[in-house]
């Protein structure tokens, strides 16, 4: 990056930190006079954070801390609430996820199933667009972060591009690299401890309606949606960017199975590995039963990862997480417990929710894909899926309550919709990570973004007018 393009990013980000600090400051001070200091300080500080977590001045650990400073320096809330999103299990949770990921990754487990599937499918571009897709999947269930996916995926793509030898505008490549960025955030959808949001949304639901939902009932909810998703979204990429040619792809095969068989056998460590995470998942699955969290499971899993004579990974290998991921869960938690005890939750509540939106969610058939709609809208805005999720559930739920519709059913319908981020490449963490490849730029996403959009709106939609009143879950 030259000097000069320094100057710029330097000078957009001081423009957004300079605009955010004055909004900050305008709320704080010229909210009107009945409204309480607790409430205003709450407010500004949201508007503050919401900013910076959207347009990314600053990295979003970073911002994290402001807004957890901010709590502490204006004193809306105690300390004790503004710190107290750190105590949450959903923190722990996404630090053993991050944790598992890493011991996962310590192994050849991942390496070897990708070759192994590509030795199988990778005779011709279907083949290998498909294993790529079901590797996707796959890796949801026993590496939480989409961001790790992601970054675990990347090599194998660069692997593929180069056997196959295809330049940088082919419709191949952009088939890859864009179908590994949705496919990814798809995958989310239906694992619990896949996403980010999908934990945000349990731990709202629990602080503010006092429900919580299982692992399997996360599954048995979302998984149509899922299934209907990976289908509809990859064949639209596909017909979006169709291979050039469909010759065969022997040489990559030959060398995806030279690849596989110079892995070796596989290992005690990798064995080690299989068994742990298939344990876990057990837990997972079978939280109603025993009534553990899920945050259980994955510290379990660390655990046993980094025993000695158990495990298969050194316990500092296993600690080299990321550190700003941590505290941007724990602070939007405790900025969601400061909401609720400084009473801008309640405040509003009755600036967002007039008489007319509520007689129109009052509507069910029309609730549900005006939720869908404005989830997808609020996300282009608010790119940061956990900022996106914060601020926008509390709404939901209040908006829910007051219209006699289930919070639960709305809040889960929102939270699927968030994670879909297709058109900008900042929505969601595997388009960035696809994008910093330099295979892929913003104007290839558009597209299959939109019309992959579009088919999430009208499958969401529908599984919540069809299944889910099948199984109950609405009347």
């Amino acid at each position: 990056m030259t000097n000069k393009e320094n100057s710029k990013v330097s000078l957009s980000q001081i423009i957004i930190l300079t605009a955010a600090t004055v909004l900050f400051l305008a709320v704080l001070y010229f909210l009107p006079e009945n409204i309480g200091w607790s409430e205003r300080a709450t407010i500004s500080i949201m508007v503050y954070g919401l900013i910076l977590w959207a347009f990314a001045p600053v990295p979003i650990g970073l911002t994290s801390m402001i807004v957890l400073v901010l709590l502490i320096l204006l004193r809306p809330v105690e300390i004790e609430t503004a710190l107290s999103g750190f105590a949450s299990p959903a923190v722990f949770l996404i630090i053993g996820g991050m944790m598992m990921a890493i011991g996962v990754n310590h192994t050849p487990l991942i390496k070897r199933m990708t070759y192994s599937l590509l030795a199988t499918m990778g005779s011709s571009a279907k083949g290998i667009y498909i294993g790529v897709g079901l590797i996707n999947q796959i890796q949801a269930f026993f590496i939480p972060a989409t961001a790790v996916r992601a970054s675990l995926m990347v090599p194998v793509l660069d692997s593929i591009i180069k056997e196959t030898n295809v330049g940088k505008n082919s419709n191949f490549n952009k088939l890859l690299y864009i179908g590994t960025a949705f496919g990814i955030s798809i995958s989310g959808v239906a694992v619990l401890t896949a996403a980010i949001g999908n934990i945000l949304t349990i731990e709202l639901l629990r602080l503010y309606v006092g429900v919580s939902i299982s692992y399997l009932q996360w599954f048995i909810y979302t998984a149509p949606i899922w299934i209907l998703l990976v289908v509809s979204v990859l064949y639209i990429i596909w017909k979006v960017y169709p291979p050039e040619e469909e010759d065969s792809f022997e040489t990559l095969q030959e060398e995806m199975k030279k690849k596989n068989v110079a892995i070796g056998k596989i290992a005690a460590d990798e064995i080690k590995c299989i068994v742990i995470l298939i344990i876990t998942i057990l837990i997972w699955l079978t939280e109603s039963w025993h009534g553990y969290h899920p945050t259980f499971g994955a510290l379990f899993a660390v655990v046993m990862m980094a025993l000695p004579g158990i495990g298969f990974v050194e316990w500092r290998k296993l600690i080299d997480i990321n550190f700003g991921i941590v505290l941007l869960i724990g602070a939007t938690l405790s900025f969601g417990y400061s909401l609720i005890e400084s009473g801008a939750i309640d405040l509003l509540e009755v600036l967002i929710s007039p008489p007319v939106i509520v007689e129109i969610f009052s509507n069910p058939w029309l609730a549900i894909p005006i939720t869908v709609l404005v989830s997808h809208l609020y996300h282009l805005g608010v790119t940061n899926v956990s900022t996106a999720v914060i601020t926008l559930l509390p709404v939901l739920i209040s908006l829910s309550a007051q219209s006699g519709l289930d919070p639960v059913v709305m809040s889960v319908l929102s939270a699927v919709t968030l994670l879909l981020g297709f058109i900008l490449v900042v929505e969601t963490m595997p388009n960035v990570v696809a994008h910093s490849t330099g295979r892929v730029v913003q104007q290839d996403f558009l597209l299959p973004g939109i019309l992959s959009t579009i088919a999430s709106v009208f499958i969401i939609t529908l599984v919540a007018y069809t299944y889910w009143q099948w199984i109950g879950f609405w009347p």
